[in-house]
């Protein structure tokens, strides 16, 4: 589950409901709903699919 860091929405989003891409800051998904950029980090599971996972502390703009 990844959520919202906009502090105003907080929306929850499943990976599969948003777009991760890099827009020259690293990887990140957009909120669908309030656009707020979201931080990611790209890793393998132990199945080697690949997973992401928010990052803490990195801003939201």
């Amino acid at each position: 589950m990844l959520i919202c860091r906009n502090q105003s929405c907080q929306a929850q989003w499943e990976q599969a409901d948003v777009v991760i891409k890099n827009e020259g800051q690293g990887l990140l998904f957009r909120c669908p709903m309030c656009g707020a950029r979201n931080y990611v980090e790209k890793f393998e599971d132990e199945n080697g699919n690949v997973v992401y996972e928010q990052i803490e502390g990195k801003p939201f703009i």
